[in-house]
């Protein structure tokens, strides 16, 4: 399959992260509530079970090729082996921190994306960018003050969600010339299933059970339900604005998650943010906008600049 040598759009780019920003959250609080009473595997698979079954069949039908390559078939089996552990690592720091915490002490990403995607795939990190990366950053202590001190060894969980997702994105950005973001969606379900499905046969743990599967009753089910779909759309529109941006522009955008997971956490779990942590929301969004504004001019100028 040739490599589609489509130019970047870094405005599109940036308006699909916005929408990963503002969905993700809300599969996060799902899997915190829901990872109380059920293995974290069988939320993990109802994860993959969804996304396989909401893209497959819209891909087959695009005429998109699921495994266009052997070597978009490795990368794609890499990539889920990450995905299933960064999931692992984040529903299981769900169980131990509020949400608002556990993502801002993940968000050291955007500085991991910055650095691997100048040495791996060559990408321009100009001091605005880093900047921008350290100014939501700061924004981001202000909004939850996390320290080891009070979560302890829990809020290295999230340390290593930011390591595993910055090599998922940078891999799913070195993809994404290569196959459609439907399809990668769709194969990457396919390809976890077969390793995530048994786990739910085993037996179910007493304390902090991680395998085996509980039959969600009444409501629950729809709540699996929203997971699933909320989880697989999120994760859809970061592969897709991996396609039309690098990431180098895309990591201080997703510091925007963290007012959204303040605002979540608060009407799921009655988490208030303090009035440092409300500054700390300004901040943040602030450094994102600037992201927005930066980037619509370097667009102009390039329009500008082109014959």
């Amino acid at each position: 399959m040739a490599r589609d040598t489509t130019a970047d759009r870094p405005l599109l780019g940036i308006v699909l992260m916005l929408g990963f920003c503002t969905v993700i959250p809300f599969a996060d609080a799902l899997a915190k509530l829901l990872g109380e009473d059920f293995p974290l595997f069988q939320l993990i698979l109802v994860r993959f079970v969804t996304q396989s079954m909401l893209f497959t069949p819209i891909a087959m039908m695009a005429g998109a090729a699921l495994f266009p390559s052997w070597r978009v078939v490795g990368l794609t089996a890499f990539r889920a082996a990450l995905q299933i552990s960064g999931l692992l690592m984040m529903f299981s720091a769900l169980r131990l921190l509020p949400l608002a915490d556990a993502v801002a002490i993940a968000f050291v990403m955007p500085f991991l994306m910055l650095l691997l995607g100048r040495f791996f795939l060559d990408e321009e990190v100009g001091p605005r960018r880093l900047i921008a990366c350290a100014v939501g950053f700061a924004g981001t202590l202000m909004v939850v003050q996390p320290s080891f001190a009070a979560v302890g060894w829990a809020a290295l969980l999230p340390v290593g969600v930011a390591v595993v997702f910055a090599l998922f994105m940078l891999i799913t950005r070195a993809m994404s010339k290569e196959i459609e973001p439907l399809a990668l969606q769709a194969s990457s379900g396919l390809i976890a299933l077969p390793f995530v499905a048994p786990l739910v046969f085993l037996p179910v743990a007493d304390a902090a059970p991680l395998v085996g599967w509980v039959a969600p009753l009444g409501s629950e089910i729809w709540l699996f339900v929203a997971l699933g779909i909320f989880g697989s759309i999120g994760h859809l529109l970061m592969s897709w604005s991996l396609k039309f941006a690098p990431s180098a522009t895309l990591a201080p955008m997703q510091y925007l998650e963290i007012p959204m997971a303040t605002l979540v956490g608060l009407a799921m779990f009655g988490d208030l943010p303090n009035g440092l942590a409300a500054a700390g929301i300004a901040v943040t969004i602030a450094a994102g906008l600037y992201i927005v504004l930066r980037e619509r001019a370097v667009s102009r100028s390039a329009e500008q600049a082109a014959p």
